[in-house]
C-alpha cells in the first residue's frame, strides 16, 4: 500500500493546524510505575492504545497531540508512557536532527549542530541500551495486561526508536502467563518509520498484527527493510509457520520523523503527518 502524502481524503482535523502548536488535553500521572500522559475515554473505551514516542518523549509537544488525535474519536483510552524514565533526548538536538523546515536549514547550522549535538546523542545511546530499554517496556505492557480485563484489547504504536518496541510487544516469546494461558502483551501494533531494527530477531515469531509505515527517503531507516521484512515473513509462511497479518505502508516524501515532526507548512509532509494518524487508526478500528 502506497500514500503519496498528498490524499485528499485524509482527515484534515487529525493533527490540527501546526503540530508543533496547540494545546495538549490530557493530564500526566503515574501509570503501572511510570509517568504517562493520559487522554481519552477512561469510563468505557473500546480499547487502550499505548504509544511509545521518538527519542524526544513527553517534552515534545507533538507526541502529546498525536495521543489527543488518536483519543479524539472518544473510542479509546491513550497512554503515552515516559519509557525514557525522564531521561529523553534533548529538544535542543531535535531542532538539529529532524527540523520542521529541512529546507531553510543551512549545510553548516545542520552538519555544525550534528557535530556539537553528537556527544550529547551518543552518551544518550549508552544510557539507553536494548537490554534495560526492553524490559522497561515489557514490565509496562505486562503490568497493564494483568491490570486490564481479558474482554478489553490492547494496540501500541511506536514512532522512530518506539517502533522497535511496539514490534517486540508482539513477539511470542513475549507472551505472558494469566490464569494458564499464554496471553501477548498487546493484540495489535503499528510501527512508524521503526529504527534500530534487528533483523530477523525483531520480526520473527510475531504474534499478532503489525502495520508498518516506511518512509521512501528516509535517510534514518533504510526503506529497504520493508522488502527484507516482508521476506521473512514470505519464507516462514512457506515453511508452514503461522504469520499473523501484516501491511506495509510507503510514504513519499517520508523523510525520518515523517509522522511526528513533518513540516505542517509543506502540503506533502502535513499530509504525512496525518495519513499515519490514519493508518494507526484503520489498523486498530479493524483488529481491536
Amino acid at each position: 500500500m502506497t500514500s503519496t502524502c498528498g490524499n485528499n481524503n485524509c482527515n484534515a482535523e487529525c493533527i490540527k493546524g501546526s503540530i508543533h502548536a496547540g494545546h495538549p488535553t490530557g493530564t500526566e500521572e503515574t501509570i503501572h510505575g511510570l509517568n504517562t500522559y493520559v487522554v481519552g475515554n477512561r469510563t468505557n473505551p473500546r480499547a487502550t492504545i499505548v504509544v511509545y514516542s521518538d527519542i524526544f518523549g513527553l517534552p515534545l509537544p507533538n507526541n502529546k497531540l498525536i495521543a489527543d488525535a488518536y483519543a479524539k474519536s472518544g473510542e479509546y483510552l491513550v497512554y503515552l508512557p515516559d519509557f525514557f524514565k525522564g531521561d529523553p533526548v534533548p529538544l535542543r538536538v531535535a531542532d538539529v536532527l529532524i527540523p520542521v523546515d529541512a529546507a531553510n536549514q543551512s549545510s553548516l547550522s545542520k552538519y555544525g549542530g550534528m557535530l556539537a549535538s553528537m556527544p550529547t546523542f551518543i552518551m544518550w545511546m549508552t544510557r539507553h541500551k536494548q537490554a534495560p530499554t526492553d524490559k522497561i517496556c515489557m514490565d509496562f505492557l505486562a503490568a497493564l495486561r494483568r491490570a486490564t480485563p481479558r474482554s478489553h484489547t490492547i494496540g501500541m504504536v511506536g514512532m522512530c526508536w518506539g517502533g522497535k518496541y511496539a514490534i517486540r510487544a508482539g513477539l511470542e516469546h513475549n507472551k505472558i502467563d494469566i490464569e494458564g494461558d499464554k496471553v501477548p502483551l498487546v493484540d495489535a501494533a503499528v510501527a512508524l518509520h521503526p529504527s534500530n531494527l534487528v533483523l530477523p530477531e525483531d520480526v520473527q515469531a510475531l504474534a499478532v498484527p503489525v502495520s508498518f509505515g516506511w518512509g521512501v527517503e528516509d535517510s534514518a531507516v533504510d526503506f529497504k527493510l520493508k522488502g527484507k521484512i516482508q521476506d521473512i515473513h514470505a519464507n516462514a509462511a512457506k515453511a508452514g509457520k503461522t504469520v499473523p497479518e501484516m501491511e506495509h505502508k510507503d510514504y513519499t516524501p517520508g523523510r525520518h520523523g515523517f509522522a511526528v515532526r513533518g513540516n505542517p507548512e509543506d502540503p506533502q509532509e502535513k499530509a504525512c503527518l496525518e495519513d499515519s494518524v490514519k493508518q494507526v487508526l484503520q489498523w486498530f478500528q479493524s483488529k481491536l
